[in-house]
């Protein structure tokens, strides 16, 4: 399986709510960088997959309902894989609508994701999270 595949499984498996493609997917020593001036960055980066899931998908779960990250294009550079998307949910705490593009930087070394780092509109993730 190239490394764009192994993400659009993890991206196909994260939209019926199961992320266990994307961890199975994590070197045990991956770094996840959310993007700066995100809230969620203040445990940058995360390290291994308890760190993240608990430091950013725990997070989420707990403030956004019907949270989603569609990816709309893989940019295949072997290692170097770009995703380019759109998050959407509800915030939980306001119902307000979070719909934020998204570009994220996944790195591979031997199959396995071993640097992540986001690119999104910050200001609008500030304003939305409590």
């Amino acid at each position: 399986m190239t490394n764009v595949e192994t993400l659009k499984a993890a991206y196909d498996a994260f939209a019926r709510n199961d992320p266990s493609v994307l961890f199975g997917a994590l070197d045990p020593a991956a770094q996840w960088r959310e993007a700066e001036g995100n809230p969620m960055a203040d445990g940058n980066p995360y390290v291994g997959a308890q760190a993240i899931g608990g430091g950013v998908f725990g997070r989420i779960v707990s403030t956004i309902d019907r949270f989603t990250a569609v990816p709309e294009q893989f940019v295949d550079g072997g290692d170097h894989v770009m995703v380019l998307g759109r998050y959407g949910g509800t915030m939980k705490h306001n119902g307000e609508r979070l719909d934020a593009p998204f570009v994220h930087h996944y790195r591979f070394a031997g199959g396995k994701v071993v640097t992540f780092q986001q690119y999104t509109d910050t200001a609008q993730w500030a304003r939305l999270l409590p």
